[in-house]
C-alpha cells in the first residue's frame, strides 16, 4: 500500500505535529491555572494533527493506511470510554444512595485520635482505590481528614499527602484501580490475578512514607464531630451489583476470550433495570410524602450523615430526589473521557508520524527495559501517566511479564511523587485549597521517592 510506512520524523509535518502536541499538553499542565478544561486542547490537537497527517499521505497517493489507523485508535478508544463510563455510573449510582457520605459519617463520629485517622484513611484510600477510582477515594478520605482535623493544618497537610499516596498505590494492583492499569489489562499483556504480584510492592510504596510521616504527627484527639447519617435504599445492591459486573468482565475476559467492556455494559444494564424499579419505588414515596411526584435530574443534594443503620423509608426520601440512572450517567466525568479521546488519537498520530518507533528504541533498547521503566514512572509525576502509559501500548515493546508489571506498577504510583502528578493529588489541592499545595507535597518527595525505589526493589525481588 503507497506510503504506508512513511518515516515522516524528519520532515516539516511531523515537526509541526509534535509542536502541536506539545503546546495542547502544556494547556492541559495549566488547567489550573487557566481554567481551560483538559479535554479542550487535546481534542483540537488530535485533530489538527490527524488533518496534517492525512494530508501528507493524500499527496503520496495513499488514501487508506491514515483511516485505518483513526479507525484502530477510535476501536480502542471506545472500549475504553464504554468501560468507563459504566464504573462511573456505579460510582455515582453509589453515591447519590449515600454509601460514601455514610462512610464518611461512620469515621468522623467514632472520635479516633489524630494518629488513628492518619492510619485509617490511609488504610482505607489503600483499599477502596482498587475497586473506586483513585480520584473519588483521595477526595472522599481528604474531605474526612478536613472534617476531623478543622483548623489543624500541620495534621490535615501530612493526612492529605498519606491518602494521596495511598490512593495511588492501591490503584496499582487491580485492572479496576487506575486508568493505565486498565490499559495494560485490555489489552492482554497481564492477566487479572496476575496483577495480585503487585500487592506488596504497591504496599511498600505506601508504607515507608507513611511510616516516616507519622513520626511527626502530635499525640491527641480532634474535636467531636457529630453528624446524622441515612443509607438510601438499595445502597447495598448496587454495590452488589458492581461486584457482579466485576465478575462478568472478569470472567468474559479471562474465559470466553470477550472484550472487557462486554461484561461492563451487561453489568449496566443490570443497574438500569434495577435503577428503574428502584426510581419507582422512591416516586412513590414522595407522593406519599407530598413531595413532587416527577423524578428530578438535577445534580443530587446530599444531607448531613452519620452512621449506617436502617432508617425508615420515609425519612430517606425526605431530603432527595428519585433515584434516575441517566442522572448518574450524566454525572460521569465527561472532561476526563473526553481527554482520553484527544490523548489516544494524539499518541496515535505520533506513533503514525515515527516517533514512538525512536522512542521506543532509545529506551527499551538503548536504555534496557527496567531502566526505561522506571524513567518513564518518574516522568509520571509531570506528565500525565495515561498518555504515558498509552504510548508504551503503541510502541509495544517485547517485555515479559515482570516488566509489564514494573511500567504498570510505576506509572501508577510514579504520579505521587510530585502533587500534581496525579489526578488524586490535583483533586485535593482543590479540596484543601491553600493548605495541601504542590510545595507542601514536595516537602515529602524525598520520603515519596524513598516508597517508590522501595516498591520496584520489592516488586524485582519478588516478582522479576
Amino acid at each position: 500500500m503507497p506510503g504506508q510506512n512513511l518515516d515522516l520524523t524528519q520532515h516539516w509535518v511531523g515537526y509541526l505535529c509534535l509542536g502541536i502536541f506539545v503546546l495542547a499538553y502544556a494547556a492541559v499542565i495549566m488547567e489550573e491555572r487557566w481554567h481551560l478544561r483538559k479535554s479542550k486542547p487535546v481534542m483540537v490537537a488530535a485533530g489538527l494533527i490527524w488533518g496534517l497527517i492525512g494530508g501528507v499521505y493524500a499527496m503520496h497517493g495513499d488514501k487508506h493506511s491514515v483511516d485505518l489507523v483513526v479507525r484502530d485508535n477510535l476501536q480502542e478508544f471506545g472500549a475504553l470510554f464504554l468501560f468507563l463510563l459504566a464504573a462511573m455510573t456505579y460510582i455515582n449510582a453509589m453515591e447519590e444512595r449515600g454509601l460514601f457520605l455514610a462512610l464518611r459519617g461512620w469515621l468522623v463520629s467514632r472520635n479516633f485520635s489524630l494518629r488513628a485517622i492518619f492510619w485509617l484513611t490511609g488504610l482505607l484510600a489503600f483499599f477502596i482505590s482498587p475497586v473506586a477510582d483513585n480520584l473519588t477515594t483521595a477526595l472522599l478520605m481528604s474531605t474526612v481528614v478536613m472534617t476531623v482535623a478543622r483548623d489543624n493544618r500541620p495534621f490535615i497537610v501530612i493526612a492529605c499527602i498519606n491518602v494521596v499516596v495511598a490512593a495511588n498505590a492501591g490503584g496499582a494492583f487491580s485492572p479496576f484501580g487506575d486508568i493505565t492499569t486498565l490499559m495494560v489489562w485490555q489489552e492482554g499483556h497481564v492477566r487479572f490475578e496476575e496483577f495480585l504480584a503487585l500487592f506488596v510492592p504497591s504496599v511498600v510504596n505506601w508504607i515507608i512514607p507513611a511510616c516516616l510521616m507519622s513520626l511527626t504527627l502530635s499525640p491527641g484527639h480532634p474535636k467531636p464531630v457529630q453528624e446524622t447519617v441515612y443509607l438510601r435504599h438499595g445502597a447495598l445492591v448496587i454495590v452488589g451489583l458492581f461486584v457482579l459486573t466485576i465478575v462478568l468482565a472478569v470472567a468474559g475476559h479471562n474465559y470466553l476470550h470477550l472484550p472487557a467492556v462486554m461484561g461492563m455494559m451487561t453489568g449496566l444494564g443490570l443497574l438500569k433495570i434495577y435503577g428503574h424499579f428502584l426510581g419507582r419505588r422512591d416516586l412513590r414515596l414522595m407522593t406519599a410524602k407530598g413531595a413532587p411526584s416527577t423524578p428530578d435530574t438535577s445534580d443530587f443534594g446530599e444531607p448531613p450523615f452519620v452512621a449506617l443503620e436502617a432508617v425508615p423509608a420515609a425519612a430517606q426520601i425526605h431530603h432527595r430526589q428519585a433515584f434516575n440512572i441517566f442522572t448518574a450517567m450524566q454525572r460521569a466525568e465527561w472532561d476526563t473521557l473526553m481527554f482520553f479521546y484527544g490523548v489516544i488519537l494524539c499518541v496515535g498520530g505520533l506513533g503514525m508520524l515515527g516517533y514512538l518507533a525512536l522512542v521506543s528504541e532509545f529506551l527499551y533498547l538503548g536504555l534496557g527495559p527496567t531502566t526505561a521503566n522506571i524513567l518513564i514512572g518518574i516522568l509520571s509525576a509531570i506528565v500525565d501517566n495515561i498518555p504515558l502509559m498509552y504510548a508504551v501500548l503503541t510502541m509495544n515493546p517485547d517485555l515479559n511479564l515482570s516488566q509489564w508489571l514494573l511500567v504498570t506498577l510505576t506509572t501508577g504510583v510514579g504520579g505521587s511523587l510530585l502533587s500534581i502528578g496525579s489526578a488524586a493529588g490535583v483533586g485535593v489541592m482543590g479540596q484543601a485549597r491553600g493548605i495541601y499545595t504542590f510545595f507542601s507535597h514536595l516537602k515529602w518527595s524525598w520520603a515519596i521517592a524513598l516508597g517508590y525505589a522501595g516498591s520496584i526493589w520489592v516488586h524485582l525481588l519478588l516478582n522479576g
